[in-house]
């Protein structure tokens, strides 16, 4: 978990710095694919908010071995986090890949 926990903090760090630098890719597609896009982006960006402090609050209570209250907060704070990941690979196979902006 430390491990998992580096590695989203890099990526994260990563993902910042690219958008301050570069700015945004807008979503150029029409028909129902904008809809699941923005549908899917939208919960992303949502939980992706809120799983930062859960991750930090779960982890800190790990150390601590405050092991009752960490997996109280853990049973919300996994599958959070899991959705995140998935949803981060969606919306950028769906940006890049699958209906990448006209050039």
């Amino acid at each position: 978990m430390i491990a998992a926990l580096c590695v989203s903090t890099v990526f994260l760090t990563s993902y910042l710095v690219y958008h301050a630098l570069h700015g945004s890719t807008r979503f150029t597609h029409d028909g129902p694919a904008k809809y699941i896009y923005f549908s899917i982006l939208i919960t992303h960006v949502i939980l992706a908010a809120a799983v930062v402090p859960l991750v930090f609050i779960t982890f800190y209570r790990a150390l601590r071995s405050q092991f009752e209250r960490h997996r109280r907060i853990a049973r919300w704070t996994w599958p959070i986090w899991m959705y995140v990941s998935v949803t981060g690979v969606l919306v950028y196979m769906m940006l890049y890949q699958w209906f990448p902006p006209e050039m």
